[in-house]
């Protein structure tokens, strides 16, 4: 958490130092906003001609800068460090076609050469891949899928190990009764006959 802060601090820092330096000198007292974005994709190299703003070199910047912003929303390190290659890939595609231009890129103290503009657009593009490195990006919560534990079995996470509740089991030390095979009619008693008249007796000297 602390790391995605101040990476995007940083990352947002860095944009903000991309898009102001059009606004600034950078060769021999000329803003950034006055180059064609045209003229570093040419062969002839950097010309005369002051474009439109989103014309200039202010459109890739303000580019990297809307990339930067949603990186940082979605904790993306990979589109921060994409705003940080375009930023630093424009300024020196730039350097390249200005030296062609001019035959060389020199540095001076009187205003005259490489300026404040330039330093900005490379320290922004820095600033914008350290932020990207400082981050920690998005976690990714992968479900972790618990063991199945089959009914009886042991706990781990108790100690001592206890089973999971299932049927209980009753005992005893006493054999338990066998269940009657006789399948018939009730074997009890009936009820009784009454009793009937009693028999003759045969006339006797027969």
């Amino acid at each position: 958490m602390i790391r995605n802060v101040l990476g995007s601090i940083v990352a947002l820092v860095g944009a903000a130092a991309a898009v102001l330096s059009p606004f600034r000198d950078w060769y021999d007292g000329r803003l950034g906003r006055h180059y064609r974005i045209g003229d570093l994709f040419t062969g002839t190299g950097i010309t005369g001609a002051h474009p439109g703003l989103f014309g200039s070199l202010m459109l890739p910047f303000v580019f990297a800068a809307v990339v930067t912003v949603v990186g940082v929303v979605l904790r993306s390190r990979l589109l921060v460090a994409l705003a940080g290659v375009v930023v630093l890939g424009f300024t020196v595609l730039w350097m390249v076609r200005q030296g062609q231009a001019a035959g060389e890129l020199t540095v001076a103290g009187d205003g005259s050469g490489l300026q404040r503009g330039v330093a900005g657009a490379a320290g922004g593009g820095v600033l914008l891949l350290l932020g990207a490195a400082l981050m920690s990006g998005r976690r990714r919560s992968a479900g972790r899928l618990e063991p199945y534990d089959a009914p009886g079995s042991a706990n781990p996470d108790t100690w001592p190990p206890t089973r999971e509740p299932g049927p209980s089991v009753q005992t005893s030390p006493w054999p338990e009764p066998e269940a009657d095979p006789y399948v018939g009619p009730d074997s009890g008693p009936g009820p009784v006959p009454e009793p009937g008249p009693p028999p003759k007796s045969s006339p006797s000297g027969d």
